[in-house]
């Protein structure tokens, strides 16, 4: 497994829930159902105080792992691609932007 802090462009349905992704200059869809859930950061390292009523976003990490194929439009190396890649990204509540957190199956050996 990777360790990222990478920035990456995701867009969302109506719920607020990742349908696809771009990353590294190629675009990618959400192949299976997205699971979400949250962390704590250690956030009295990282901040000098903390503001009454700020725990979503200071306190907790919003998570999201799923699972990609690049899209069809992208360059036909990457259209036979069978297994599908595991990302772990989170969104920052404040800002809306997200990142890239873990790459789960970068490092896993491919058979010819």
């Amino acid at each position: 497994m990777g360790m990222f802090s990478e920035s990456v462009d995701v867009a969302c349905n109506p719920e607020g829930q990742p349908v696809s992704l771009q990353w590294a200059g190629r675009r990618y869809s959400i192949c299976a159902e997205p699971v979400r859930w949250y962390e704590r950061r250690q956030w009295w390292a990282e901040e000098s105080r903390a503001p009454l009523g700020t725990g979503p976003g200071l306190v907790d990490h919003e998570i999201w792992r799923v699972q990609v194929l690049p899209s069809a439009a992208g360059s036909g190396a990457f259209k036979d691609q069978e297994e599908p890649l595991t990302l772990d990204l989170t969104r920052h509540i404040r800002s809306g932007r997200w990142r890239l957190l873990r790459i789960h199956d970068a490092l896993r050996p491919r058979t010819a």
